[in-house]
């Protein structure tokens, strides 16, 4: 894992981002964008493998080191759009390659299918379209929703007396990660509190959606995408955890590959990172 990695801090109008610069600058330009409660760290592996590329791998807003939304805002998935278009436009790109993994994926495709003009080439690990919902179960969601914001007033972040016990708590999250990655986010998600640590993230993070495309909406962002788009399909990720996930891919131009490993495989190990990055040197590097 190579340690050339520049950290560096983006001042949107909105919001102040943190960003790890992987490759030359005058490389293709590549926006990385991680899964959620995730952070930059998540392309630790994987961004040094790809030569020739300029990568920005953000820390999404309310995640790692960047700014939380203010209070009052929320974090729709569509938000992040916004974000990674005025980052682009920080570094002077009108065109760009998206490098995302899980919602980092998701959010890579809502916004390639709505600024067709902007992206060049997806490269997406086990992330595809967002959770749906259809509007009869709208009213019980948004009173889900609802009842949660008004409840974490109350709630606290856990603290960990030392760093070893906030890592294991991340080997039991969302997304089977292994010991290696779970400290890789660790190192980069946690904050020292009185009494230890605790997770940098915004607890906002957590709350249910109170809005969800359904599945019609979330399958004509896919079917509107332009450019090349490449799928890495973990064999023990969630995407295959959905009923009928392949099937879904019958007549849409998504090029699809399946590779051993979890949910993070281009973070478990050396080798998954090998795999993952084999599959999209060729392909990011003709963006």
């Amino acid at each position: 894992m190579s340690l050339n990695v520049e950290e560096v801090r983006l001042r949107l109008p909105h919001i102040e981002l943190a960003a790890h610069l992987y490759g030359p600058e005058d490389g293709i330009p590549v926006i990385a964008l991680h899964g959620w409660l995730d952070n930059a760290a998540s392309f630790a592996r994987l961004a040094p493998l790809l030569p020739g590329l300029r990568i920005v791998a953000l820390d999404l807003a309310g995640h790692g080191h960047s700014d939380h939304r203010p209070a009052g805002a929320s974090y729709p998935i569509w938000e992040y759009i916004q974000d990674v278009l005025q980052v682009a436009e920080q570094f002077g790109w009108q065109q760009f390659a998206l490098l995302g993994h899980s919602m980092g994926a998701i959010i890579s495709v809502l916004l390639a299918a709505s600024m067709p003009e902007r992206v060049t080439r997806l490269a997406l690990i086990d992330g595809l379209i967002p959770f749906t919902g259809e509007a009869d179960s709208a009213p019980q969601k948004l009173g889900e929703a609802l009842r949660a914001q008004m409840a974490l007033a109350g709630k606290r972040k856990p603290v960990y007396e030392v760093f070893e016990r906030a890592v294991q708590a991340r080997l039991q999250g969302v997304g089977a990660v292994s010991l290696e990655a779970a400290e890789l986010l660790a190192r980069r998600g946690l904050m020292p509190v009185p009494g230890g640590y605790t997770w940098r993230t915004d607890s906002r993070l957590t709350l249910p959606s109170p809005l969800r495309l359904t599945h019609a909406h979330a399958m004509a962002f896919v079917r509107n995408l332009q450019c090349p788009v490449k799928l890495v399909v973990a064999e023990q990720g969630m995407l295959l955890a959905q009923p009928n996930f392949m099937q879904l891919l019958d007549g849409l131009a998504v090029e699809c590959q399946q590779l051993p490993g979890g949910h993070h495989l281009h973070l478990d190990d050396d080798n998954g990172a090998t795999l993952v990055a084999d599959c999209f040197k060729a392909f990011l590097a003709a963006a």
